[in-house]
């Protein structure tokens, strides 16, 4: 099963590598990864969506909570959450047929035409990842002549959030390990 692993870490150098090297060593695939800075300039979050059972989501999270550079970790998948990705895309658009009907599905899948050249449309099309990939799939014969996506990010719905205790105390305190 899919799932979106939300975690912040400290602002350090080799944080990033630090965590993948950790799935690197364990075997586990990360389908995308996402980082960028909080509100708080000492913490990074990270968005990891992977794909395992219960027990390897399980043993993820664990492992995760013992690095140093980690202070909390999340699956957001079970709970109600917002996911967003973004999906660049090149088309040829040389006839004025194309550049209607690329005009066309640009509007059903309600995303933006970025830049024009005499030739090329460059497209972005924000949303879930299944909506990138039916724009994708939409497309049919046209190949696209590039493609760049951002990889998911995820936050929980409503009160739920992920979030960081008092930072006064060592980082350690602030995780539990699921042991």
């Amino acid at each position: 099963m899919r799932h979106i692993i939300s975690i912040i870490v400290e602002n350090e150098f080799g944080a990033l590598g630090r965590i993948a090297g950790l799935f690197t060593a364990r075997g586990y695939n990360i389908e995308s990864l996402t980082v960028a800075p909080t509100h708080d300039e000492s913490l990074s979050r990270m968005t990891i969506v992977t794909f395992g059972d219960d027990n390897v989501i399980d043993q993820i999270i664990k492992q995760l909570n013992k690095l140093l550079d980690v202070v909390t970790v999340a699956d957001i998948t079970d709970s109600p959450h917002i996911e967003r990705e973004m999906l660049l895309v090149k088309v040829e658009a040389s006839s004025g047929e194309s550049r209607e009907e690329f005009k066309r599905m640009v509007d059903i899948f309600r995303g933006r035409i970025l830049d024009v050249t005499e030739t090329i449309y460059t497209i972005e099309v924000t949303g879930a990842c299944s909506k990138l990939d039916a724009f994708l799939e939409a497309l049919g014969e046209r190949e696209p002549l590039e493609v760049v996506r951002s990889g998911a990010i995820g936050i929980s719905r409503g009160d739920r959030r992920v979030q960081v205790e008092d930072r006064s105390e060592p980082a350690a305190s602030n995780r539990t390990t699921g042991e």
